[in-house]
This record gives structure tokens, sequence and C-alpha cells, in this order.
């Protein structure tokens, strides 16, 4: 992570007993402001939608609403590739004039209503403007069909890997079928539909079988030294699900705030906070979009909020200055209070059961073990590593201890997918990290860390944060940059881990079960040098380029020019 110190689904329908039919919309002004104008006239002439269509009463059964069954819409051919980001793995054209939304047309669930993939459905429908039918209905000209192909027997619960999230699309005599073994597979089906039509007006005649290269895909949010709303992290989490990204990490804690409610500590949380019910729909929301959250709560630095309020629990040196931040580790007391946040905050970001329970420990820049002599300025640190793990114990084993106890404490809480920043690891006789948690690597700037194929070669697995390309960093500080998405797009991989090389180990430790994918991060670090709305200007394009790389690892087949192009229409 980063600090200046340092140098250098829609909601599900109400169910029905009964198949249901839902009236076709034409494309209202929301849809219609989404698309190019050359997409929208033909959106609009194949649709036959005028300036009154959205006035028609709800549940309406006149011809203009339900025209005949017997109509076959005809369009003007869909050419070239699907136009979508990130692009699709695989294409296998055919003869035919491909797929567009047209007047009629209807979102078929043979499933039902109380089906899996219900949600997907209509938000596909609500995206497109198109009616909506669950249950045995005839498949028509124009008609898009969603059907799961797998057992997936729970609703919206986050994939385990990426075979979870393939799906095929097959445009096919003016007709459209989605289908897929999970209903993320579906979702990613749709926002691939969505994508075409606003870029292309249509997919064209032939199959899609499609997949990510990368498990695990995502941003990670700074929300502790500048507060972002609900709303904000909301339409980040749409953009994102658009983008097939599936993961959302919320850092909450730092030395400049505490941003979600507690009702263990109140005194701790800033005025400018969100509230438990707050997160709540934020995590209910991220689960309807496949997205996983993952929360961090910073120890045993970046604890500045929480200890204003324990001033006897401030780590101090040798001299009695208080290090800004740092909670004193051999302190009896630190632990409890830690632990009850971390107990607090693990009830409330909740997970399905079965599903993969994400939490990040921190662990990074830890103020005790950045200076040249960390036994000589911190003495009652030293004495604490002797007396734990014997003469020849260090402050790093203590550390490692530390967050090892805290891992266990979120485990105890039902998270099985622990986290913790790559300076948060030490390597140690006496003590070793938990072989269970993933190593975040970031920092590529500071000296004396281990490289990502240290961690590697141990058998960890390494989720990648490299600094040079995916940090968003605020005003600038310590060398940083502000990423571009060409630059990513045209030099970083996830095996660019640190640096700009890919990691030099065989290829059998870079495969996505070790390397599982990436997140693009944005810090905070200073809070005034952009507004939330150029954050999500800045962030836009390195995103969709964050995108394309983790899901495809082949070279792009679109040039950078061509890739901003197609961004800036989908």
């Amino acid at each position: 992570m980063s600090n200046p110190m340092r140098p250098l689904r829609a909601p599900r329908p109400s169910a029905s007993p009964h198949p249901v039919t839902r009236p076709t919309r034409c494309t209202g002004p929301a849809a219609r402001s989404a698309l190019p104008a050359t997409a929208l006239a033909a959106a609009l002439l194949l649709a036959g939608c005028s300036g009154t269509a959205d006035t028609e009463p709800p549940g309406s059964t006149s011809a203009k609403v339900n025209p005949s069954p017997a109509a076959t819409p005809s369009w003007a051919p869909v050419t070239g590739t699907p136009q979508v980001i990130p692009a699709v793995r695989d294409f296998r054209r055919a003869d035919g004039r491909g797929w567009r939304p047209s007047k009629g047309a209807r979102v078929v669930v043979p499933a039902g209503e109380k089906s899996n993939v219900a949600d997907e459905a209509q938000r596909m429908a609500n995206d497109l403007g198109l009616g909506l039918v669950y249950g045995d209905q005839t498949v028509r000209p124009g008609d898009i069909e969603v059907k799961l192909t797998g057992n997936n027997s729970d609703n919206n619960v986050p994939v385990q890997s990426a075979d979870d999230e393939e799906y095929t699309l097959t445009a096919d005599g003016t007709r459209l079928t989605l289908t897929a073994p999970t209903d993320a597979g579906i979702f990613y089906g749709t926002r691939t539909v969505k994508q075409a039509v606003h870029a292309a007006g249509g997919l064209p005649e032939g199959t899609i079988q499609d997949r990510p290269g990368r498990p695990q895909r995502g941003m990670s949010l700074d929300n502790a030294r500048k507060p972002f709303t609900q709303n904000w992290i909301e339409a980040r989490l749409r953009e994102i699900a658009d983008l097939k990204l599936n993961q959302f990490q919320l850092h909450f804690s730092d030395d400049q705030g505490f941003r979600i409610q507690s009702t263990t500590h109140p005194e701790i949380v800033s005025a400018d906070h969100l509230t438990k019910a707050q997160i709540r729909q934020i995590v209910a929301l991220a689960r309807t979009l496949h997205i996983s959250v993952v929360p961090e709560l910073d120890s045993p630095g970046h604890l500045g909020a929480v200890l204003a309020h324990y001033p006897e629990l401030q780590l101090r040196n040798a001299q009695g200055r208080v290090i800004t931040g740092a909670i004193d580790i051999s302190n009896p007391k630190a632990a409890p209070l830690i632990d009850s946040l971390l107990r607090e905050f693990s009830e409330l970001f909740t997970n399905p059961k079965g599903a993969p329970a994400y939490w990040h420990l921190g662990g990074d820049e830890y103020q005790a073990l950045m200076s040249s002599d960390p036994a000589a300025r911190y003495p009652q640190l030293a004495r604490a590593a002797r007396q734990k793990y014997g003469p020849n114990g260090t402050i790093e084993d203590l550390t490692t201890g530390w967050l090892n106890d805290r891992q266990k404490t979120v485990e105890a809480k039902g998270k099985n997918r622990v986290e913790a920043w790559n300076d948060g690891f030490f390597s140690s006789p006496q003590a070793s990290a938990d072989k269970n948690r993933m190593v975040d690597y970031w920092t590529g700037k500071e000296a004396g860390h281990p490289v990502p194929e240290t961690f590697l070669r141990e058998g960890r697995n390494v989720m990648n944060f490299n600094d040079e390309y995916l940090y968003y960093v605020l005003g600038e500080p310590n060398q940083f940059v502000y990423p571009t998405g060409q630059r990513i797009y045209e030099s970083w991989t996830p095996l660019v881990i640190r640096g700009t090389r890919p990691v030099p180990v065989p290829a059998s430790m870079t495969g996505p079960d070790r390397i599982p994918g990436a997140r693009f991060a944005i810090w905070c670090d200073r809070a005034q040098a952009q507004t939330a709305a150029q954050v999500a200007a800045g962030i836009r394009l390195p995103l969709a380029a964050l995108a394309q790389k983790t899901w495809d690892p082949r070279t792009p087949a679109l040039s950078w020019t061509e890739f901003k192009a197609l961004a800036n229409r989908v």
C-alpha cells in the first residue's frame, strides 16, 4: 500500500406460481443516452419506438407493446468481431445477420422466475429495453434464451475458480442463446451483450466461448484517508462489474480516519463515515453483481484513528517519542482491542455459506521495522520477542506472531481467504507467516523486502498489486505518478509483479492457481488533490486495461487507440 512517510444482482423478481409474461419495453431515455448515435438510431428504428412509447401503461396488452409473434425482425447484418471489453477469448463466425435488439424481442428464461438466473435475465432485459418471460415459452425470432447448464444450487454465490465464470453466446437465425454453468457465467454473458449493443448495435452471427484467464480481478479503495459516499462506491461496483472484474477491496481504517460505524468502539469512528446499514447495502449490491468484497482493517501499523483514543497503546521509541499509527504489540491490551474490532467487522461483512470469505490483515509499514536498528530503538518489542521466541527472537518474529494471531481471530469468524501486504511477511526459523495467507505484493521501490519469486518458490500464492502500474496515489507523492490505461495495456501483465519485468520463475509457478490475478488500488495520501469525480474519471481507462489484461492472456488484438475508442463507446 502507500504511506506518505515512506521515501521513495438487481433485486430478484417476486415469486409467481405461473410463468409470467412481461410487456416489451421500448428503449427508454436512460438507455438511449448510453448508446452511441449510430447504434441508437438503429435500435430505435428496429424497435419502432417513438417519443411516446414510454407512456404505455404498465401491463398494456396493445399490439404496439406485444406485437404478433409471427413477425420476423429484419436488420442490417452485424459485421466484424464482438466489440467488448475485455475482448472475448474465442469467436467462431458463421453466416447470417447476427443479433440486434428489436421490436417485441424478449429475454426467455425456461427455468422460471424462481431460478438463479432470473435476476441476471431481469437486468439484461432492463439494460436493453426488452420484454421478459419465464417458463416453457417458444423462443421467437429476435429473442434471447438464457439457460443454466450446471448445478448452481445457490443464488449469487461468489465463484471458486475461473471455470465457474465461463459462458457461451450463440447468435443464430436472429435468435441469441446464452448458456453457462453458473449464474456468474450468465451474468458475464449479459455484460457482453450489453456492451456489444452499445458499441456496434448487436452481436455478429456465430458463437462466443469465453472465460477469464485469472480468477481474481478487481479494485481496491482507500476509503480511510478520503471518505467516498455510498453512491460513489456503488457506481464503481457497477462499472467494474460491466468490465467483468469480481473483487472490491475496502481499506476503511488508517491514521486519517476510521470510516465505518462501530458499536463496540463508537469513539474511534470519524465524523464522515458509512453506517453499518450502508455497508450491508454495498455488500448486497456487490453480491448481485458477482463481486466479492475484501475488507481491510490494517494492523499493527496504520492505526492512528483508533489509537488517538487509546494513547497508552501507541508505540514509543527508546526516547519516549510516539510513533504515529503504530500500536505497541508488546502491550497485553493491544491484541484484545484489535481482535474486538476484527470480530465486529467480520460479522458485518457477511459471506454466503460455502463461498470464499475474504479478509485483509494489512501488516505493512510497521514503523518499528523501518528503522536501521529496530531492537535498539524499540527495546520493549525486543524484550517481548525474546520472551516469546527465545534468545534469538526478533521484532520480525513478534510481528509475524501478531498477524498469525489476528488471522486466527478472523478465521474463527469464518474468513477462509486471508491476505496481507508483502512487507508484512518475514523469514525466520522462530516464526513464519501462516501458510494459508496470500501475499499481496505491492512494493517494488523499497529495498530489503523479498522479491515476488521468493514467495512463489516458498509455495505461497501472490496477488499482483504492482505499484509501478496499479497504484493510483492522490497527489503523486514519493515519486508516484498516476498510472495510465495505455501503460497497463501495452506493458503490464499479471506476471509483472514487481518493477517492469515478468517474475523470473518457471511457468509452473505463474499459473492462475499461484498468481490468481491483480487489483488496481486507489490510495488517498493527499486526499484533497482530486475530487471524487476526478478520481472516477482518472481510473476509468486503467480499470478497462486491467480488465483486458487479467481476462485474456494473449497480446491484445486492438491498438491502444482502438481500445480507447472502444472503451469510450461501451
